[in-house]
C-alpha cells in the first residue's frame, strides 16, 4: 500500500464532497430523507465548510491522500509559528481503519515534535477517531456541546 499526499487542485471538489458526504451520511440518514433531500442539505453544508476552509485556512496546507494514485481522502494542516492545527482528516469508509490516518498523523506529530510545535485540533464528540488521537498523545484542552478541542505537547 502506497500512500502518499499531493496538492489540493480545483478538479479535487467532486472527491471532496463524495468524502465529506461519506462522513455525513450515517448522521441524516435516520431523518428518512429521499436521496435527493439528502444530497441538496449535504452539497449545502458542504459549500458552507469549503467557504469558511477558504476563508479561516487560507495559508493552510490542503492535501489529497491517495492510495496507489487513488483519491482515498484529505488532510488539511495550518501552520502557525505558536502551533499546527490539523484542520481536517477524513479518509473514504473502506480504508477507515487501516492505519493510513494514523501514520499520516504520526508524521505530522514527527514534524510538529522537530519543530517544537503543539499540535492542536478538535474532533466530534461522537467521532471514534478521538481514540486513536488519546493514543498518539493528545489530550483534552477544551470542549463545547459538538467538539472536544485536543492538544499534544512537543516532545
Amino acid at each position: 500500500m502506497n500512500i502518499s499526499l499531493r496538492p489540493y487542485r480545483a478538479d479535487d471538489d467532486a472527491f471532496l464532497f463524495q468524502l465529506y458526504a461519506s462522513t455525513r451520511l450515517p448522521e441524516i440518514a435516520p431523518f428518512g430523507w429521499p436521496p435527493a433531500q439528502q444530497e441538496a442539505f449535504l452539497r449545502m453544508q458542504f459549500d458552507a465548510r469549503q467557504r469558511w476552509y477558504a476563508m479561516s485556512y487560507q495559508q493552510a496546507e490542503h492535501h489529497i491522500i491517495e492510495q496507489d494514485g487513488a483519491a482515498v481522502g484529505r488532510m488539511m494542516v495550518f501552520r502557525q509559528p505558536a502551533a499546527a492545527v490539523l484542520v481536517d482528516i477524513a479518509l473514504l469508509p473502506e480504508q477507515r481503519g487501516r492505519g493510513i490516518g494514523g501514520g499520516l498523523i504520526q508524521t505530522l506529530i514527527e514534524q510538529c515534535d522537530r519543530a517544537k510545535l503543539p499540535l492542536r485540533l478538535q474532533v466530534l464528540r461522537t467521532n471514534p477517531a478521538q481514540r486513536l488521537y488519546e493514543r498518539l498523545g493528545f489530550v483534552r484542552t477544551g470542549e463545547d456541546q459538538i467538539y472536544l478541542q485536543m492538544e499534544r505537547q512537543p516532545r
